[in-house]
């Protein structure tokens, strides 16, 4: 796959069409993940400090959107939930969103380093050379395992988040890590089964796409079985208390619950909502409790 070639713009780009390039629908998750990592973080830091550690996740997260809009502008136009992106829909023409992109990523990881330590900084330019990179241009266009090795990109925020208050990564924030990184392809795929007529339409071959409905909603389930026993493991491994292992077996519960409706039944014209829908809204909700959880049981201990 190669960038698209895209007509002239016929409508200047404002600030909203750069704003869209951060894809900040995604950004809020991983802006949150990122602030749970550095609030539980032993030690603390400077209020200023942590601001200006979140606001280079932020950064950095917008700045792997923009460049992925970038990349995959000709992939945008051919779905329907991409093609008012401002590069397909023609409002941006591609060596802004690349310009965009670039100098978001350089300020975010030297203000990184510069604010808080270069540790931290390190792991912000790999998650977002390996959004770019190895998920957006390798991996996507090519196998349908793309979201389970890419999912590694949205998992490092926790890790930034704790690197840059205590200069190391220790056992709480690999688990973190471990959770997104998992909790990825149940949530991912979730869309996937929603939207598989658009990434059909384009080519990517999205698991549902080459192996069908039926073994997606099947992966779905096994995926989950992993990330139910990450999610949970903090609180036997002593890193958490029993505010986080109380709320962690009941959030992954009602989620296993939810994966093993998607997995075992089909959804029929009388539910109000797909099943596979409604678990790609609780999936998100679901990152928000848990990391919130392990937050509020870090202050109440």
């Amino acid at each position: 796959m190669t960038p698209a070639t895209l007509p002239s713009t016929s409508i200047p780009a404002d600030w909203r069409d750069f704003l869209a390039l951060t894809k900040p629908s995604v950004m809020r998750l991983v802006v949150f993940t990122g602030l749970c990592g550095l609030l539980v973080a032993p030690g603390g830091i400077h209020p200023v400090l942590g601001f200006t550690a979140i606001l280079c996740i932020a950064l950095g997260a917008g700045a792997a959107g923009a460049l992925n809009q970038w990349y995959e502008a000709d992939v945008d136009a051919k779905m329907k939930r991409t093609e008012q992106r401002p590069l397909p829909a023609g409002r941006m023409d591609r060596q802004s969103a690349l310009h965009f992109g670039v100098g978001l990523s350089f300020f975010s990881v030297i203000l990184m380093g510069v604010a808080t330590n270069w540790l931290a900084a390190g792991i912000l330019a790999v998650s977002i050379l390996f959004y770019v990179i190895v998920y957006t241009m390798w991996l996507k266009p090519r196998t349908p395992q793309n979201i389970v090795i890419g999912g590694a990109a949205g998992a490092f925020p926790p890790l930034i988040g704790w690197a840059a208050v205590t200069g190391d990564v220790s056992a709480l924030p690999a688990l973190l890590f471990l959770i997104v990184f998992l909790w990825t392809p149940p949530h991912f795929w979730a869309l996937a089964l929603w939207v598989r007529i658009d990434y059909a339409a384009a080519g990517i071959p999205m698991l549902p796409v080459v192996a069908g409905e039926r073994t997606t909603r099947r992966q779905i389930f096994l995926y989950t079985l992993p990330m139910a026993a990450a999610a949970v493991a903090p609180w036997p491994l002593g890193l958490a208390g029993p505010v986080y292992g109380i709320s962690a077996i009941a959030l992954t519960g009602w989620f296993l619950v939810r994966a093993a409706i998607v997995g075992f039944r089909q959804s029929t014209p009388d539910d109000a909502m797909k099943p596979e829908k409604a678990l790609f809204a609780w999936s998100i909700l679901y990152l928000f409790l848990i990391f919130g959880a392990l937050v509020a049981d870090h202050w109440l201990s």
